[in-house]
């Protein structure tokens, strides 16, 4: 080993319960790191599995299984230390764990001491806590390996091992996206590195997994807390960097005294690190993304993602001409390509001239082949079938909700002939306050912007049309309408978008009392309003389809909330 240390982070995209593909894609950026000369490659947590493996550990083989894995790729490791993430188990406990990897051996292994159980995390229900500390000597360097939550706390590993010897950190993480995370993320590893006086190396996993995204961002912090590099969010690459071992060694000595008073074992992985030649590595340029732009990203990850790991090819989106269609068939065409993508144009007698327009302008721009199916025919005799029954009451929303499930019946149909995944078009807004038709607009496979604000979904197709205009303008200035009756705008139903999402954002992500909503300037009734729709309406949210979480509280696994339930604030 020369003057510096070279260490890679393989920020990879793992499928959950993939264990061979896992296993080939470990081993194929093992012998990348292996050609560029890197003395320690790091892969992220519970990538051997994936992440979050669920049930999947609950089941013997399963565990057993990853863990055979693990040791296959022990024996493809060389002259290089590998850290990678799988599940151990020890007699009838269960760990999430690290396996610590050199020359053909597994050196040691690390147990996540310090297991989330809140959000979208229920890590308690199938692992146990790891023990000691465990620092790692490799040459004159120490190091210690740690798990994802095990150094967002300041008493919690990362403080042990540093006091017992370790001058770097290795952190693997299978750290979920949403908004601004990764500001959160820099602001606790780069304090953590400045309060234990050591660098931090911080592998993340990239990729979409049912309802989350994993989106990358590795990082490299050195022991004043400065950001040495940076790999990409929501791209898989392999991020090399080097750290001067002087800068390291200088850390270890100003440890010494605190070492001696931390009982901790060390594991000696060799004596003498192998000197190594060292070509020259192109990184990546780091493209940071404004807030717009990360969320967009992450939808797009996340439904790739899901359609190709699940065994799609093509996905069909019912075209309303509004703004909720229109931005997800585009995320649709810019995350799998416009030919995979078809959309079904079903108008009724209440259908307006601009929103047929709307449509075929938006397919045209996208290059998406549109089929038109009227519903008027299937209506009427909805209708007439209905008569002798509805016989004297006024059409109300029955007439409407029909509408939206002969529209959802359709698009069904041609997914079951065709195999095409449904992709529904309702936002978080909407499925907020049960503005939606069960077995209508509900009634379909994946829901790309279920977890996106009305509000945002304007800023997010605005920013789309500056990288290409291919939302119509009008789409994006006329008022919502959902068109299942004369004349009608989601204003006769709902508040102004503005001032719902900002009731729903305090009220679903902050856990904001009535008063406290009040008294940032808003209309108690309108409130009052609002929070009693959101309540009447867990049990379709329950019956939604899955969808990506893009905010700090996602429906679904974030917020589980009982739907027989009287309580009201």
């Amino acid at each position: 080993m020369t003057d510096n240390i070279r260490i890679a982070m393989g920020q990879i995209n793992c499928t959950v319960g993939d264990l061979r593909g896992n296993k080939n894609k470990i081993i194929e950026y093992l012998h990348k790191a292996e050609s560029i000369g890197a003395d320690i490659v790091c892969f992220p947590e519970l990538a051997i599995t994936g992440y979050p493996p669920e049930d999947l550990v609950l089941k013997p083989h399963f565990v057993q299984e990853n863990i055979d894995v693990m040791y296959d790729i022990s024996k493809k490791v060389g002259q290089m230390v590998v850290v990678c993430g799988f599940i151990n188990r020890e007699e009838d406990r269960i760990y999430n764990a690290a396996a610590v990897m050199y020359k053909g051996l597994v050196c040691g292994i690390y147990h996540k001491a310090l297991l989330p159980n809140y959000g979208v995390f229920d890590e308690k229900r199938y692992f146990r806590p790891g023990g000691e500390p465990i620092v790692f000597a490799f040459g004159s360097l120490r190091f210690g390996v740690n798990i994802c939550e095990d150094i967002w706390f300041k008493e919690g590993p990362t403080r042990l091992q540093a006091m017992a010897s370790a001058t770097l950190i290795l952190n693997i993480n299978a750290s979920p996206y949403h908004a601004g995370k990764i500001k959160t993320r820099e602001a606790i590893i780069t304090e953590q590195a400045r309060d234990n006086n050591i660098a931090i190396v911080y592998t993340n996993m990239v990729g979409g997994q049912d309802e989350l995204v994993f989106d990358g961002g590795s990082m490299v912090v050195d022991r004043d807390g400065y950001i040495m590099a940076r790999a990409n969010q929501f791209k898989e690459e392999l991020y090399t960097v080097e750290i001067p071992l002087s800068h390291l060694t200088k850390v270890y000595d100003s440890q010494q005294k605190k070492a001696r008073q931390w009982s901790h074992r060390v594991i000696e992985i060799t004596d003498k690190t192998p000197k190594k030649d060292r070509p020259k590595v192109e990184l990546p340029p780091y493209i940071p993304l404004e807030p717009d732009a990360e969320i967009y990203n992450a939808l797009i990850l996340g439904l790739n993602d899901y359609v190709y790991k699940n065994g799609f090819s093509k996905v069909v989106i019912g075209l309303s001409g509004g703004i909720d269609s229109s931005l997800v068939c585009t995320i649709a065409c810019d995350a799998i390509g416009s030919e995979n993508v078809k959309g079904v144009f079903l108008p009724s007698p209440f259908t307006s001239r601009e929103s047929r327009e709307d449509v075929y302008e938006l397919a045209g721009n996208l290059d998406v082949q549109v089929l038109e199916i009227p519903i008027d025919p299937v209506f009427t005799s909805y209708i007439s079938s209905l008569d002798e029954f509805f016989k004297g009451l006024k059409e109300d929303i029955t007439e409407e909700n029909i509408q939206a499930r002969i529209r959802g019946n359709i698009v069904m149909a041609l997914s079951n002939k065709f195999g095409w995944l449904v992709l529904t078009t309702g936002n978080k807004s909407e499925m907020s306050v049960g503005y939606a038709t069960l077995y209508g607009d509900m009634a379909d496979g994946f829901a790309v912007i279920k977890d996106v604000p009305k509000t945002l979904v304007y800023r997010l197709a605005r920013y789309r049309n500056t990288k290409g205009h291919v939302i119509p303008e009008r789409v994006l200035v006329k008022a919502p309408t959902a068109e299942l009756k004369p004349n009608q705008k989601d204003s006769d139903t709902l508040p102004p978008y503005d001032i719902l999402d900002a009731i729903l954002k305090a009220y679903i992500e902050e856990d904001k009392e009535l008063d406290e909503i009040v008294s940032m300037g808003l209309d108690v009734d309108t409130v009052k309003q609002v929070l009693r729709m959101v309540d009447l309406s867990e049990y379709k949210r329950r019956q939604a389809p899955p969808g990506i979480k893009i905010t700090p509280k996602a429906f679904g696994r974030d917020r589980r909330m009982p739907i027989t339930n009287r309580y009201r604030i």
